[in-house]
């Protein structure tokens, strides 16, 4: 059973598609990327799913609830980061998950948060407030209050952008361990072609809001005569109409 269910999902501003007619799904123990050159509608598309905005068309189903019915259950089961929604910057990083663990009910939240900074290194923080952290660290607390609730589905935008190298190698692995020995899946946005290649089991391309490419990112560029992912990337960002006949 997927995870995610997304059918004919639309989104415009004024006379502008920002997502047009996608479809398109994440299935347990999966990890699928959403990528595309910016303002491809990758942040559109994830923020109808998280019930941020309210798409003009379509349907978006978590874990069998359709959003539009069963809002508030649907996004009791997800949870996310990402680089442009920091956490508040005069709480600690105790406070800030303490605070994110109580919005989302988690149960004997002081045994997750201690939990969860163990796991991300943040023991050592736990005391100091998010707006003093680095870049780095910052991106590390964030991800912890996105596996807080033990969600089902995990929308990661851009996790690993602000972390250097050995980290960011880290944290995918965490993340396809969460995607491997759990229930739930992972969409997870990148432009590091090397990062979706290592940790992603399928890839979706959007160009202009939609989908014109689906499938095995190790294998998805030969198919279309490109070499590596990111010279597909930069196709689809320069050439998407081509690509899409071929």
């Amino acid at each position: 059973m997927s995870i995610l269910s997304i059918a004919g999902l639309s989104k415009r501003y004024r006379d502008v598609a920002a997502v047009e007619n996608v479809s398109f799904s994440v299935n347990r123990n999966e990890i699928v990327g959403l990528l595309g050159p910016n303002g491809a509608g990758k942040t559109t598309t994830i923020d109808m799913i998280l019930g941020v905005l309210k798409p003009d068309a379509g349907s978006i189903v978590i874990d069998g609830l359709d959003i539009a019915l069963h809002r508030s259950l649907a996004i009791a089961r997800t949870n996310f980061s990402a680089v442009y929604t920091p956490l508040p910057g005069n709480l600690t990083v105790l406070q800030n998950l303490y605070i994110f663990g109580r919005l989302y009910g988690v149960a004997d939240l002081s045994g997750r948060i201690e939990e969860l900074l163990a796991y991300f290194d943040l023991v050592k923080f736990r005391h100091k407030k998010c707006g003093l952290l680095s870049s780095g660290e910052q991106t590390r607390v964030s991800l912890a209050k996105s596996m807080l609730n033990n969600p089902l589905l995990l929308l990661l935008d851009e996790p690993t952008a602000s972390l250097d190298p050995a980290t960011a190698h880290e944290v995918r692995t965490k993340m396809r361990a969460f995607a491997a020995q759990g229930r739930g899946g992972v969409l997870w946005t990148s432009h590091n072609m090397y990062e979706v290649e290592a940790i992603c089991d399928r890839v979706l391309f959007l160009s202009h809001g939609k989908i014109i490419l689906e499938g095995n990112p190790k294998t998805l560029p030969a198919q279309h005569r490109k070499k590596t992912l990111e010279e597909l990337f930069i196709a689809v960002a320069r050439e998407p109409l081509t690509l899409r006949e071929q």
